[in-house]
Parts: structure tokens; C-alpha cells; sequence
């Protein structure tokens, strides 16, 4: 699978069973080419015009399993929320 397919994808949690929202980017371990997290744009702020106030900076640890068309994961959205500065 290439990144570029993930960035597809929608990521759902499965603590809530709600959308977190679709795959911007990827963290990886430059040395070991290892997936360290799913990074996931927050919702829109000032509807959508003046971008997003936060990002979701999932582990991939807390991964359970990439579907076809979604990813599930297990989180605590506060545990893992960064703010866009």
C-alpha cells in the first residue's frame, strides 16, 4: 500500500465509533522507514475559511486494522490532539 492510498481513506474511532476525518499525512521513522503515526487535519474553523485550529496526531500503535475505504483506530482524541500554530 502507498501512502498516497491511505490519504484516501477515512479514519473512525472506534472508542466512539465516530469520523476523525480523512489521512493528510504520515510520520515516518527516516532511518527505519517505519510508520510512527497517522496525522489527521482537525474540523475546519470559521467554516473552513481560515483553516483548521488542530490536528490529530494518531500512533500507529493505536491502529487496528486498514480496510479498503477505512481505518480503524482506538484513541483518546484528546490524548492525541496537537494545535496548528
Amino acid at each position: 500500500m502507498r501512502v498516497c492510498e491511505l490519504r484516501e481513506k477515512e479514519v473512525i474511532n472506534t472508542c466512539d465509533c465516530k469520523i476523525i476525518g480523512n489521512v493528510s499525512d504520515v510520520d515516518f521513522d527516516i532511518n527505519t522507514g517505519v510508520i510512527k503515526a497517522l496525522i489527521v487535519p482537525g474540523p475546519c474553523k470559521l467554516f473552513g475559511i481560515t483553516g483548521r485550529e488542530i490536528e490529530y496526531i494518531i500512533p500507529y500503535r493505536c491502529v487496528n486494522q486498514i480496510g479498503s475505504d477505512i481505518i480503524l483506530v482506538s484513541v483518546d482524541l484528546k490524548e492525541v490532539t496537537k494545535k496548528v500554530v
